[in-house]
């Protein structure tokens, strides 16, 4: 007899998984429904990088391209049609579980321009727009945690939205991000406005945390001159992200359960669900399915592309392991300090750093948009 399906596992700890992946042959080819059905899939993100990736292969959007770029539209114009009538798809297949949950799952995500991840008016503009243009209310729009992103959230969320806030980072982040959760929602309160229908995310980016504080923890092995010394940073590899988001999930839990969202949610205000991204293994030292494996819990989604999704499929290992060895959480946080590893100054260059690659891959998208038009008109 067959086992379980570690992916349909999820949902028995609370914990639902999303798909961080979007292209029409997903929908086209049965894919998405198979993914829905068996795998137990309950919601999709999208971001530049997906989206070129997407263009880039395969002839699936060659007769939309030609067709918008012989009525003459920007390169922009065409990048929205495309992606708007992307996620209006998948929301569309997603509807049966938003309708069942009651507007708790079923989302598909679209991030405003990276570009504008430093303009809070810009960003609340654009949210709106596309918010208006996909038209679909299990539609989040993903906006990130930039220090002007902050302001712009709480606006959208006071506005309504679903709102999937990106490149979090740090417990400051997460601080910041629900406090602007809780003041949008009192402040709709206030006014008399529902609560119910306002669903929104907490985008805790994971093994880039890694990526980074693990070459930062090389080069300290390297010039270390004590066998001692260098096995305690060895011991560190591997550690800061699982401990950064074991310890977020906590004061998601002292938040959520605190008074002041009591009072909201008795007027019928939703949590905001820590969500896991980044969760695919960069290093080949470390178990593929990892930052899944670990981060196990109720109220929390991980967003996983497709190669993750495979391994955890084939091999996962599904138990509660986002309560498991906090005092090893805390006690990694205070070894990193110990060892000269300033982990605040590297999640905001993380956060620094993931706004440049989505607006890099933006630009990248655009012009591969262009090379299309160029050779399909």
């Amino acid at each position: 007899m067959r086992a379980e399906n570690p992916l349909v596992q999820l949902q028995r700890y609370g914990q639902s998984f999303w798909c961080d992946n979007i292209h029409r042959r997903l929908f086209t080819s049965g894919e998405l429904q198979r993914l829905i059905d068996e795998d137990g899939l309950r919601g999709m993100t999208a971001n530049p990088t997906i989206f070129e990736k997407a263009i880039s292969e395969g002839p699936e959007y060659d007769e939309a391209i030609r067709s918008l770029a012989a009525e003459g539209h920007s390169l922009l114009h065409i990048y929205e049609a495309l992606a708007t009538e992307d996620v209006r798809q998948a929301a569309d297949f997603f509807r049966p579980i938003y309708e069942e949950t009651g507007g708790g799952d079923g989302f598909v995500s679209l991030e405003v321009s990276p570009a504008l991840a430093y303009d809070t008016q810009a960003t609340i503009a654009e949210a709106h727009r596309l918010w208006d243009k996909v038209n679909r209310p299990n539609l989040m729009i993903k906006v990130p945690a930039t220090p002007p992103g902050i302001p712009a959230i709480e606006r959208l969320l006071y506005d309504g939205l679903n709102i999937n806030i990106t490149l979090m980072f740090s417990l400051a982040h997460y601080d910041q991000v629900a406090d602007a959760y809780l003041n949008a929602l009192e402040r709709r309160r206030q006014e008399n406005k529902p609560l119910d229908h306002i669903a929104s995310v907490a985008s805790f980016f994971v093994s880039r945390i890694d990526t980074k504080v693990d070459r930062l923890l090389q080069a300290k092995i390297e010039q270390a001159t004590a066998p001692g010394e260098r096995e305690a940073l060895r011991r560190l590899l591997g550690k800061a992200a699982i401990a950064s988001a074991k310890l977020a999930y906590q004061r998601f839990k002292q938040v959520f359960n605190g008074p002041r969202f009591a009072r909201l949610k008795a007027h019928g205000a939703r949590l905001q669900r820590p969500l896991w991204a980044s969760t695919s293994t960069k290093n080949p030292a470390y178990r593929d399915t990892y930052y899944v494996e670990e981060l196990i819990g109720p109220n929390t989604v991980n967003t996983m592309p497709p190669v993750t999704i495979e391994a955890f499929r084939d091999h996962g290992v599904v138990r509660p392991t986002l309560e498991e060895k906090l005092d090893e959480a805390h006690a990694v946080m205070d070894w990193l300090v110990e060892v000269g590893i300033d982990l605040g100054q590297v999640t905001q260059e993380l956060q620094v750093e993931g706004v440049k690659a989505f607006a890099d891959s933006f630009e990248a998208l655009l012009r591969r948009i262009a090379e299309k038009s160029a050779v399909l008109t």
